[in-house]
């Protein structure tokens, strides 16, 4: 049965590493979700955070094709119980459908979305939350007019006390072998 599974890489910051990745997931025919990279907080470390819905037996073969790559440092997955997760979603609708009634600002109210810009023409709406919650504002405020909308990819944070990267650079440490961060 599948399962939805956050997968985190951290890497070097390399030309063509993404490509490399996705390929992974393509020759396996498993779909990505959603996809962010950012930098972490240690220099020079790049941070992956994959959602994939996959069967249990497969995530983890995955997962070491992923450590494969040269540039990978390390790559975790996580089942939605072993994180704090959040997307971020912006919705533009008309200012005069706003202000010719109250409906769309109780509806921005109850979401607890909030405005983020206001001009003549247009106004910017901005949601934090899950993908289901950031679909159902935008399925309430269709009838009023949309007329962009964007969702972000999943930010992820682990319950775990200490970040996993930082465990496993530790435990290099001890062994000495760290690997060559540049």
């Amino acid at each position: 049965m599948k399962q939805e599974y956050t997968i985190t890489i951290f890497s070097e910051n390399s030309i063509g590493l993404l490509n490399r990745i996705t390929i992974i997931f393509t020759r396996r025919k498993i779909n990505i979700e959603s996809l962010t990279v950012s930098e972490s907080a240690i220099q020079g470390v790049f941070k992956f955070i994959i959602v994939v819905d996959c069967e249990p037996d497969r995530i983890a073969n995955l997962v070491k094709q992923i450590e494969k790559q040269i540039e990978v440092i390390r790559a975790f997955y996580l089942t939605s119980d072993e994180i704090l997760h959040q997307e971020i979603a912006m919705y533009k609708i008309e200012t005069k459908a706003l202000l010719e009634t109250s409906m769309i600002e109780g509806i921005i109210r109850r979401y607890n979305a909030r405005i983020l810009e206001m001009t003549h023409d247009y106004t910017i709406i901005e949601k934090t939350g899950h993908k289901a919650e950031t679909q159902e504002l935008f399925n309430q405020l269709k009838p009023h007019g949309v007329l962009q909308f964007v969702r972000s990819g999943r930010v992820a944070i682990t319950r775990l006390r200490k970040e996993l990267l930082s465990d496993y650079l530790e435990m290099l440490e001890g062994e000495h072998r760290l690997p060559v961060i540049a």
